[in-house]
C-alpha cells in the first residue's frame, strides 16, 4: 500500500507537469497572436522553460537527497501554484516568461526526485524499466490532456486575453498534486552525513566523464531536440502552414502526445521479442520516412473551411504520427544507464540526464523557431533529419560502450570468485 500511494503521488507530480511542460507550442502560438511578438521572441519561452531545468537539476541533484523528496516536491509545487495565480492577472508577455522559468525550475527538481524514487521503489532492473515507463507513459497521458485543457480556454479571438485563465484551473489541480503527495509514505534518503555537499558535487561531475556516460547524454541531447522541436512548433505549423484554426491546430498536436504515449505502451511489449538495439534503429528509420513522405504534402496547401479536426487535410494527421516512432527512443536509454549504476548513483545521474535533456529541449525549439520564421515550416521539420541521424550514430557508440562495461563488470565478478 505505501509502495502504491508513492507510486501514485510520482504518477500525479508527472501527470500535472506534463500539461505545464508541454503547454509551451500552444502558449507560443497564443503569445505571437495575443502579445504581438515576432517567432523568433515566442520560440525563447522554451528557453526560459528549458534553461532553469538545466541550471537548476545541475546545482541541487546532490542536494534533494540531503532535504528529502517529499520536502523538495511540496516546494517545487508551492512555487509553481504562485506563479500561475498570479499570471491570468498580470497579463504581460514577460509574465509567461517568468511562468515557464518557475515551470522550468520547478520540474528539474520534480525530475531528479520522482527517478531516484524509481530507484527506491524497484528491486531489479525489470522492474525499473517497466515502472519508468509507465511513468513516462503517464506523462505523455498528461501532454494529450494538456492540449485539450488549453483548447478548451481558447476563443479563437485574435488578441484575447481569455486563455489565461486556464492557469486557475492549472494552480487548483497543483494544490490537489500538493495533497497527494503530502500524504504519500516518502521518505528521507538514508545520507551519510560525513560526506560534504561540494563532495557530491565532484561526484557528479565525476560521473559525466565517464566514456559510457558522455555518449548517453549526447543521445538524450540530440533526441529532446527532435521531440521539442518538432512539438513546439507542430501547433503554430498546423495554424500557418496547413492553415487551420488556432482551436483545431492545438487540437490536433494532442495527437503527437497520443502517439508518444501509446508509442511507450506498445514499446514494452515489442521489447520482449525484438533486441533495443535493433527496435530504436527500425524508429529512428520510421521517422525519416515519416518526414520525407509527410511534408511534401504540406506544400502550397489551399486554405478551407476548417471547423474541427474531422475535416483536416490528411498531412495533418500524418506528422503527429512521428510521436509513435520516436517515443521509445528516451524512457529505454534512460533505463539501460540507470540500471548499470548503484542507487546512490541515480539522483546525480538523473541531473545530469534533466541537464543535457534540458539544452536538447532549448535547442531544438530555438532552431526550428529561427528556420520557420526565416525559410518556411517544411525547411525547419526537414531539419530534424540531421539529429535522426545524430542520435542513430550515438546509439552505436552508446551499445558498444554498454558492453564493454557489462563485460568488464562480469570479469570483475568472475575475478572475485
Amino acid at each position: 500500500m505505501s509502495r502504491t500511494r508513492i507510486i501514485v503521488a510520482m504518477a500525479a507530480c508527472y501527470f500535472l507537469f506534463a500539461i505545464l511542460l508541454n503547454s509551451v507550442g500552444t502558449v507560443i502560438l497564443q503569445s505571437i497572436q495575443t502579445f504581438a511578438v515576432s517567432k523568433g521572441q515566442a520560440a525563447t519561452l522554451e528557453g526560459f522553460k528549458d534553461l532553469p531545468i538545466a541550471i537548476v537539476s545541475f546545482l541541487v541533484a546532490s542536494f534533494i537527497p540531503r532535504i528529502g523528496y517529499k520536502v523538495a516536491l511540496l516546494a517545487a509545487l508551492c512555487v509553481v501554484a504562485v506563479v500561475a495565480v498570479l499570471t491570468p492577472s498580470i497579463g504581460h508577455f514577460w509574465a509567461i516568461k517568468l511562468l515557464f522559468a518557475a515551470i522550468g525550475s520547478a520540474f528539474a527538481i520534480v525530475k531528479v526526485s520522482v527517478y531516484a524514487l524509481i530507484g527506491q521503489v524497484t528491486s531489479d532492473a525489470k522492474q525499473h524499466s517497466s515502472l519508468l515507463n509507465t511513468i513516462e507513459g503517464i506523462f505523455m497521458v498528461g501532454v494529450l490532456s494538456g492540449y485539450w485543457v488549453f483548447a478548451a480556454f481558447i476563443d479563437g479571438e485574435s488578441g484575447s486575453m481569455a486563455w489565461l485563465q486556464v492557469y486557475y484551473l492549472l494552480a487548483a489541480l497543483i494544490a490537489l498534486t500538493m495533497l497527494v503527495v503530502w500524504l504519500a509514505p516518502i521518505n528521507k534518503p538514508a545520507q551519510s552525513t560525513n560526506t560534504p555537499l561540494a563532495q557530491d558535487f565532484v561526484m557528479m561531475l565525476k560521473l559525466a566523464a565517464q566514456p559510457l556516460v558522455l555518449v548517453f547524454v549526447l543521445s538524450a541531447f540530440l533526441y529532446v531536440l527532435i521531440e521539442q522541436g518538432v512539438g513546439s512548433w507542430l501547433p503554430t505549423f498546423n495554424n500557418e502552414i496547413l492553415h487551420l484554426p488556432v482551436t483545431v491546430s492545438v487540437q490536433l498536436t494532442s495527437l503527437f502526445a497520443a502517439s508518444l504515449a501509446l508509442g511507450r505502451l506498445l514499446a514494452g511489449q515489442i521489447l520482449k521479442f525484438i533486441p533495443w538495439y535493433v527496435f530504436l534503429n527500425c524508429c529512428l528509420l520510421g521517422m525519416a520516412v515519416l518526414i520525407v513522405l509527410t511534408l511534401p504534402l504540406t506544400q502550397n496547401v489551399a486554405p478551407q473551411a476548417v471547423s474541427s479536426i474531422f475535416s483536416a487535410p490528411l498531412a495533418a494527421y500524418l506528422m503527429p504520427l512521428i510521436g509513435l516512432l520516436m517515443a521509445p527512443i528516451y524512457p529505454l536509454i534512460n533505463s539501460v544507464m540507470l540500471s548499470s549504476l548503484a542507487k546512490a548513483q541515480h539522483a546525480a545521474m538523473t541531473g545530469l540526464i534533466v541537464v543535457f535533456s534540458a539544452l536538447g529541449g532549448t535547442t531544438g525549439s530555438i532552431i526550428t523557431g529561427l528556420v520557420f520564421e526565416y525559410f518556411s515550416g517544411q525547411h525547419a521539420f526537414y531539419g530534424a533529419l540531421l539529429p535522426i541521424a545524430g542520435v542513430a550514430v550515438c546509439l552505436f557508440f552508446f551499445k558498444r560502450r554498454a558492453e564493454l562495461q557489462q563485460a568488464a563488470q562480469n570479469q570483475n565478478v568472475v575475478g572475485a570468485q
